[in-house]
């Protein structure tokens, strides 16, 4: 009889810890504390979002969505699913649904660790 090994993909979330700390020098501890829960909020309705429209199909509007989500990524120093979003982008400009399907639920493991990391670091000064 054949043994199936789950897979448990996982992976770091890097953070950008000079991206943080410009983002506290320059705003203050109390405004960039503001800034950052918005952004965790906006990542978390962008995500679910962008499940919605990969499940309808609706890739141009999932591009825009997963556009914004890179922008809020970068502004507040979430370099790896920056680019994990940025390769979803890439799969649907080459109209690559097979690796689209892949990408996407590493967007979708790779945001839910980054959001925790973001929450988790909140208790740590800077």
């Amino acid at each position: 009889m054949e043994q199936i090994t789950p897979m448990l993909p996982r992976e770091s979330v890097r953070l950008n810890a000079e991206q943080l700390e410009l983002l506290y020098t320059k705003l203050g501890e109390d405004e960039a504390d503001n800034v950052l829960c918005r952004a965790m909020e906006e990542m978390a309705i962008r995500v679910k979002q962008s499940k919605k429209l990969y499940a309808a199909g609706a890739t141009l509007e999932l591009r825009r969505t997963i556009r914004s989500l890179i922008t809020i990524a970068d502004q507040v120093g979430l370099n790896t699913l920056s680019r994990v979003s940025n390769d979803v982008i890439t799969c649907i400009d080459m109209n690559d649904w097979v690796a689209l399907g892949a990408t996407f639920s590493r967007l979708l493991r790779n945001s839910d660790q980054s959001l925790t990391a973001i929450w988790d670091m909140q208790d740590i000064p800077i």
